[in-house]
């Protein structure tokens, strides 16, 4: 019940389509890739899933499968009467919503209620970071994520402090969540093909995080801004804030971890 490369080729073809580099549109083409997302992202009765960027429907077909009622979220309005098609021609139209919609200016509150959700999804590769920090920052009800982006990011996202990967974005990340690679996905599988791998990131919400501490994110900001230079010079904080903080004003900010982060931030505003 998902699409095979044939069968998103022909419906590209029938339907006057082109995927929009603008939109960073890479369609997955290949049955065992959604499957084994859908797999890893646990999902199956009783839960509901928020799908991102759902395209021609690929994944949105293999979450279906699992029994789980699914959102997609869709920019491009002319592929959502395909995607539309194809969830009619699978007879599961009535188990999926389709809302057309920018998920970076979305009222998701408004969507998703109070209930939880986990997001899986397939994210265009040119908005999928600061996507996942926004969905992070501000809706909670997204508890976990298994999304698929470009390998690159997805190390960011899940790197921890000594790893090449760390900078800004480990840092909300890891404030939030618990992010891990668990898998890696060739380029052959999409049409068309990137020139990149790309890596499937899970990300799970850790219960009762609090609001990160005011300017925490503007310090880090700051650091990672001119990475190479010590923090005393990029930073420009008091030498007593530095030690209030337990951090030497002669580490890089890729040495810090959240917590280094937090007492900085804390430290700054007594």
């Amino acid at each position: 019940m998902t699409l095979t490369r044939r069968q998103v080729l022909d419906l590209l073809e029938g339907n006057g389509l082109r995927p929009s580099r603008a939109l960073g549109q890479n369609f997955v083409a290949d049955p065992n890739t959604v499957r084994r997302i859908a797999r890893l992202a646990a999902v199956g009765p009783g839960d509901r899933v928020v799908e991102i960027g759902a395209g021609l429907g690929s994944l949105t077909l293999a979450l279906a499968e699992t029994g789980a009622s699914v959102t997609v979220v869709e920019l491009d309005r002319y592929v959502v009467p395909v995607l539309v098609s194809v969830l009619v021609s699978a007879g599961v139209a009535e188990r999926v919503e389709v809302v057309q919609g920018d998920a970076l200016t979305l009222d998701w509150p408004a969507l998703l209620g109070s209930e939880p959700w986990v997001l899986v999804a397939n994210l265009p590769y040119n908005v999928a970071t600061p996507l996942v920090l926004d969905l992070l920052d501000g809706v909670p009800q997204i508890e976990r994520m298994l999304v698929m982006v470009q390998r690159e990011a997805g190390e960011r996202l899940a790197a921890g402090v000594g790893d090449p990967q760390y900078g800004l974005p480990s840092v909300k990340v890891a404030y939030w969540a618990t992010a891990t690679v668990v898998g890696r996905v060739p380029p052959t599988v999409f049409v068309p093909q990137p020139k990149v791998e790309s890596a499937l990131v899970s990300i799970v919400r850790r219960p009762d995080v609090t609001p990160m501490p005011d300017g925490m994110w503007e310090l880090a900001r700051a650091g990672f801004g001119q990475r190479r230079k010590m923090l005393r010079r990029s930073l420009g904080l008091d030498e007593s804030v530095f030690a209030c903080a337990g951090v030497a004003p002669s580490a890089r900010p890729e040495e810090l971890s959240v917590a280094d982060w937090g007492r900085l931030a804390a430290c700054l505003t007594r």
